[in-house]
């Protein structure tokens, strides 16, 4: 099955073969570039999965690769995982203030590395599925809601919510009929760093339910349980 494509940008041939080695045993698909030039060129035609950008290259320098690919919404995007053998503080902060998602020098251990590579990866499919979550809306009856937009519409109109109330409804309108405790919802919300008890559920709801008018309805309560969004 074939994995994520890798585009290793390094001017030193040994390295270069020693990345693509350890790489594609582990099913990636591997491109390799050997200047800034070139890499900017290769990264704007096919965009990779994930960039291992070398700093010290002939031409534009690593550091101008970043930036530039940083400044561009086409490429902005992709994660880029720095490899150089300048491992001063300075030199690493400098690297990740202009957008590297990680930063690894020289010598490196092709094992660390490598899981460098599938933690910079596996964020990416998180931070790719929440996007993905957040453009979703959430139909029920006359109510919709757009996650990503923290956004709540009752017959077309907007509805004006708290963060808590927003984050409340959000919780009980993903899974429609599914009740939720009193302490299940006060979980689901502190994860946003709110404070909230299980006491203070109640007069949420009351609230949340005031603002809904006729689709106030769609809440209802379960008697010695908590809350469930009607199906």
């Amino acid at each position: 099955m074939a994995k994520e494509n890798i585009l290793v940008v390094e001017d030193e041939e040994d390295i270069q073969e020693l990345l693509q080695y350890n790489l594609t045993k582990e099913n990636y698909r591997v491109t390799c570039v050997s200047s800034g030039e070139e890499t900017l060129k290769v990264a704007k035609a096919d965009t990779p999965d994930l960039m291992l950008l070398d700093l010290m290259l002939p031409g534009i320098d690593g550091l101008e690769v970043c930036k530039s690919l940083k400044g561009d919404p086409k490429t902005s995007k992709i994660p880029i995982l720095m490899v150089s053998a300048k491992g001063e503080e300075a030199d690493v902060v400098t690297g990740l203030e202009l957008g590297a998602d990680d930063y690894v020098t020289k010598p490196f251990s092709p094992r660390i590395l490598l899981s460098r590579i599938k933690a910079v990866l596996r964020r990416k499919q998180g931070d790719d599925e929440e996007k993905d979550k957040n453009n979703e809306t959430i139909e029920i009856g006359d109510m919709v809601i757009h996650p990503g937009r923290h956004e709540v519409l009752v017959k077309n109109n907007p509805v004006k919510l708290t963060f808590t109330e927003f984050r409340i409804l959000e919780v009980l309108a993903t899974r429609p009929g599914w009740v939720f405790t009193r302490n299940q919802i006060v979980e689901a919300v502190r994860k946003e760093n709110f404070a909230v008890t299980d006491r203070s559920v109640d007069f949420q709801i009351v609230g949340l339910r005031r603002k809904l008018g006729e689709c106030a309805q769609y809440i209802e309560t379960v008697r010695g349980v908590g809350y469930r969004c009607k199906e």
